[in-house]
């Protein structure tokens, strides 16, 4: 939570703050994200103006997972800037009002200030989680592993595994010799 107070209904008033502040969660998806006790390091810019606060800044942290190729473990770092809106609460009843919704049809990306308080989490949050990748990769061109066996391609590049396909798998026992061919031609 961020404190407005010294901004609010004064447009034009600009606070910048720089603030380490602990996740309590992980930010992420089960494949790679912001670990839980982990801090984010914020870089804040909250300016008054007439419908509210506007925040803008950056957030930098440290995500942890696994490529999705090779199960290796993987860290990135993250810079990724935000800007949110926090309306003045009066403001926002103002906009339902002229907008003829009530509270339930309101669009919930709208961000109100709560007793002159900014809460920053699901803003961070889904700055975060939007920016990490989808397929996190240990490198671009991560080979994996074997599907056969489970190996780890990149240790072993010339690994293989001579299989043939099941449905030519017949056809193969009629090209190699069996035990009972070396029995007829004696």
């Amino acid at each position: 939570m961020f404190d407005t107070r010294d901004l609010v209904r004064r447009p034009g008033t600009m606070l910048e703050f720089s603030r380490r502040v602990d996740v309590s969660e992980p930010l992420g998806t089960d494949v790679i994200a912001v670990p839980a006790g982990q801090q984010v390091a914020l870089e804040l810019r909250m300016e008054s103006v007439v419908e509210g606060v506007l925040a803008t800044g950056s957030a930098q942290a440290t995500a942890v997972g696994e490529c999705v190729r090779c199960l290796e473990p993987i860290e990135q770092q993250l810079d990724v800037a935000f800007q949110e809106l926090f309306a003045y609460p009066d403001r926002a009843a103002h906009h339902q009002k002229v907008a003829g919704k009530d509270q339930e049809d309101m669009d919930e990306e709208e961000r109100e200030l709560d007793d002159d308080q900014m809460d920053l989490e699901e803003t961070i949050r889904d700055a975060v989680v939007t920016s990490l990748p989808f397929q996190p990769v240990c490198r671009e061109d991560c080979p994996g592993l074997c599907s056969e066996c489970g190996a780890r391609l990149a240790d072993d590049p010339e690994h293989h595994h001579d299989v043939i396909d099941p449905r030519w798998a017949a056809l193969a026992e009629l090209a190699s010799p069996s035990d009972d061919d070396d029995e007829k031609r004696i």
